[in-house]
Order: structure tokens, then C-alpha cells, then sequence
């Protein structure tokens, strides 16, 4: 069975990261989805909240599983016997980063592949950070999200559906 981990802050899950799944699912037999806590870009959803959302926006993928995860992302990959690590790239600039993150984890365990998937055209520009400026103020969010991490993030601001 060929196992993938597709890891990130999900914060919140979009369209595009679901569109990366669906696409992870057509080369690997299961994908395990984790959300990262990442003290770093200080997360506007707690991550319990992140993981809940990833299962709702997942739900409809049988092979796809939610846990979150700390520390290495490649012991979380050895640990949960995956052979590569999916990585979604929407623009060039993407790419500078994910690369060396890729060729550190190949030093790391050099049995591990990196992935790169791009998303649909339609979601190329989607980011995680542009979804929550845009409920920030009110703006549309059905386009970008499924509608129950639009509702919890209408509710996190305070907002209701437009």
C-alpha cells in the first residue's frame, strides 16, 4: 500500500488543500493528512479546531485520515510507515522554500520522496492567509472554503453569512 503525508498549519483548510488531497489520492492509496501546531505563524484557529475542520473537509475522501502532529515531520512519516511527503506548490515562489525543506528531508532519511502537486488553476492564488483577511471583513468565502469552515470562520470574527 503506497501511504503519503500531506502536511501543513491548515489554518484553515481551503478548496485548494482539498483539491491537493483529491490529487495526492490518484498516485497514493492513502493520504494522511496532518495538521501541524507551528508556533511559528501563531495559528488564528486553535488546533483542535484546525484537525476538526480537516475531517469535515475530508470527510467525502474514504483513504484520507486527519491526526495532527508535533515535531519532525519525517519521524511522523517513518512512524506512520508513509512513503512520501506531499507538498502542494501554487507559484514559483513556493517553490525556493519547499525545495530546500525537500532536500533536508531527503538528508534526514534519504527512503522518503517529496511530492510537488500543483492545484487547480482556479486555486492557484488561494491561501490560507488570504481566506481569513477576506472573513475579516466580511467578504465571500463559499468560492474558497466548504461551507462549515466558512461558517467557523464567520463565527471566529463574528460575522454572519453574507
Amino acid at each position: 500500500m503506497r501511504i503519503a503525508v500531506y502536511s501543513g498549519t491548515f489554518d484553515p483548510i481551503t478548496r485548494g488543500h482539498t483539491d491537493i488531497v483529491s490529487r495526492s489520492l490518484r498516485i497514493f492509496d492513502r493520504l494522511i493528512l496532518a495538521v501541524a501546531p507551528n508556533p511559528r505563524k501563531e495559528p488564528l484557529l486553535p488546533l483542535a479546531d484546525r484537525v476538526e475542520l480537516a475531517q469535515i473537509a475530508t470527510k467525502n475522501f474514504p483513504n484520507v485520515t486527519v491526526e495532527s502532529f508535533n515535531g519532525l515531520l519525517v519521524e511522523y512519516v517513518r512512524q506512520r510507515g508513509a512513503q512520501a511527503i506531499i507538498r502542494g506548490l501554487r507559484a514559483v515562489s513556493d517553490f525556493e522554500h519547499e525545495f530546500q525543506m525537500a532536500l533536508l528531508n531527503r538528508k534526514l532519511d534519504d527512503r522518503l520522496e517529496t511530492v510537488f502537486l500543483m492545484p487547480s488553476e482556479e486555486y492557484s492564488y488561494l491561501t490560507s492567509s488570504i481566506v481569513k483577511e477576506l472573513a475579516l471583513f466580511g467578504g465571500a468565502l463559499d468560492a474558497f472554503l466548504i461551507p462549515e469552515v466558512a461558517d467557523h470562520l464567520r463565527k471566529h470574527y463574528g460575522r454572519h453569512a453574507p
